[in-house]
């Protein structure tokens, strides 16, 4: 499995952030070809101090070969130029490798 990370800095306007990924942006992401899972949160905490995001996404495809064509497709740019519709803060994307865990 390959997993892609997007995690946003606090936006100029939580509501406006908030409001515009969950009836716009999150409905692109759902027809995403080859996106086996995904996830999100608001409510992003660190475990001492204050965390530096204010979302986290995380979408996993099959391998990073399907990430990579699942983002150069059509669509796949269709999500990624929608994001500065609401992600003022800015946005961090990393993605990786998970390995296999064993029982």
């Amino acid at each position: 499995m390959h997993k892609l990370l997007v995690l946003y800095p606090k936006p100029a306007d939580p509501d406006h952030f908030r409001d515009y990924y969950v009836t716009n942006h999150l409905p692109l992401v759902m027809d995403w070809p080859g996106l086996l899972a995904w996830r999100y949160s608001f409510d992003v905490a660190a475990l001492e101090g204050e965390a530096p995001y204010f979302a986290v996404f995380e979408g996993e495809f099959a391998d990073a070969a399907a990430m990579a064509a699942a983002r150069s497709s059509p669509h796949g740019r269709r999500v990624s130029a929608d994001v500065a519709n609401y992600a003022s803060g800015g946005v961090v994307v990393i993605h990786y490798p998970v390995p296999d865990s064993a029982a």
